[in-house]
């Protein structure tokens, strides 16, 4: 199975929304991209979605070829500190088809759009999510380095890497995440 990388295009936004159905059920994280389009920091080229160049026949599905098959988005947010805010990016949703999962399809998307990430001069990305998977990438929990979750947000959770060595050299402070996810579980 052959995989391409891309920032997300005019159109992606119908299979972008099936994939984080799919992945997800429905919990509202689906919808979230949705609202996060219509912010003036939207950037599409921090939202990449994965192609897969051929077909897939499953025992559930069918998959055709040039499909979207699964997607991950970086938003701006801030840490608020003593000093002012620092400008970070919050990683949410990432999402790839059930059946595609366990294939390597999600670490891609997170290393090409860390490195996106980069390229574009972003410095810190911020998460929630599964402390057992996301450590491979260098994240680390972002309470032990001084930052503090919203409520809504397990500290063992959130959790944050530096795009930039030293990037957090005397940041402290609060995360302000413009938007909340639904629990899910």
């Amino acid at each position: 199975m052959k995989i391409e990388i891309r920032a997300e295009r005019a159109g992606d936004e119908a299979s972008i929304r099936e994939v984080g159905f799919l992945a997800f059920g429905d919990d509202g994280n689906i919808c979230i991209v949705d609202v996060l389009r219509k912010s003036p920091s939207y950037d599409r080229e921090l939202s990449l979605v994965s192609v897969i160049s051929d077909s897939i026949v499953g025992p559930d599905s069918i998959v055709g070829p040039d499909s979207i098959v699964g997607h991950i988005l970086f938003n701006p947010m801030v840490i608020r500190t003593p000093d002012g805010e620092v400008p970070a990016l919050y990683l949410g949703p990432i999402a790839v088809r059930p059946e595609l999962q366990r294939q390597g399809i999600g670490s891609a998307l997170m290393r090409a759009g860390l490195e996106k990430c980069r390229e574009k001069g972003h410095r810190i990305v911020l998460l929630s999510g599964h402390p057992e998977y996301y450590p491979r990438f260098g994240f680390t929990p972002a309470r032990d380095r001084g930052l503090e979750a919203p409520e809504w947000i397990p500290d063992e959770a959130f959790m944050v890497l530096e795009l930039v060595p030293g990037a957090l050299n005397g940041v402290r402070g609060t995360a302000i995440i413009p938007y909340e996810f639904p629990e899910s579980e």
